[in-house]
């Protein structure tokens, strides 16, 4: 495992430098998703210092169990409104807040136990039925009613953009998120940073950070291939 995260982390800053980025502005987010504890462990003893979940029991059992690694968890799959007490309570930055009730909801649950619950809004800028996000014509009214929200802080944006087995069939929708995060930056109302930009996955991240992912999502290149669907 050390040398596919070695290799992970060397396309990053071959990506980063080639588009004149600093490397360190790129965040990898290992997704561990549906891996044993062991390999978790495994990989954070390799260097991962950011472990992606999908699913809220899952990753409660591995949290618990590595308690004691100095890492973050993010959420990145689909949040139901139901699961957000336990949500706030287990991850540093969730990724997929995509309606203005999951975001009360957050909000509540945060209040709770006294936390700032860090998100980020997911769009689904591809229009695809199959996937959650806020559609980008409720993008502007979304965050100017989660802004105000006291114990969620707006980070910035993610997409889970539409497949295609081919990176720059990819770049619109990438190129497409940054410009609607300097659209937004332009009018961000109090408590809103638009910092984060969270996209591209194994196949497709250096086009990603070509196009200003500050946080990517990578599975495969790091555990090789799991057994369910690709992340």
């Amino acid at each position: 495992m050390k040398k596919r995260l070695k290799s992970v982390k060397d396309r990053i800053q071959r990506a980063a430098d080639g588009c004149g980025r600093d490397p360190e502005s790129v965040r990898l987010v290992a997704v561990s998703k549906t891996m044993s504890v062991d390999r978790v462990r495994e990989a954070i003893e390799a260097g991962v210092t950011i472990l992606g979940e999908n699913y809220i029991q899952e990753a409660r059992e591995k949290i618990s169990e590595l308690s004691s690694y100095p890492v973050s968890w993010h959420f990145i799959g689909h949040l139901q409104t139901n699961k957000a007490k336990y949500a706030v309570k287990l991850f540093d930055l969730i990724h997929s807040v995509d309606s203005l009730r999951l975001a009360r909801e957050l909000n509540k649950q945060a209040g709770k136990i006294d936390k700032v619950q860090e998100i980020l809004i997911q769009v689904n800028i591809g229009e695809e039925a199959s996937k959650s996000g806020a559609a980008v014509k409720d993008l502007q009214d979304l965050i100017k009613e989660v802004g105000p929200l006291e114990n969620l802080s707006v980070r910035g944006l993610m997409i889970i953009p539409p497949f295609y087995n081919a990176p720059e069939k990819v770049r619109p929708f990438f190129s497409a998120l940054r410009e609607l995060r300097d659209q937004i930056r332009e009018s961000v109302p109090p408590n809103v940073g638009m910092d984060e930009l969270s996209m591209g996955m194994t196949g497709d991240f250096e086009t990603a950070i070509e196009e200003g992912a500050t946080l990517v999502r990578i599975g495969t290149a790091i555990f090789g291939k799991r057994k369910t669907p690709a992340d």
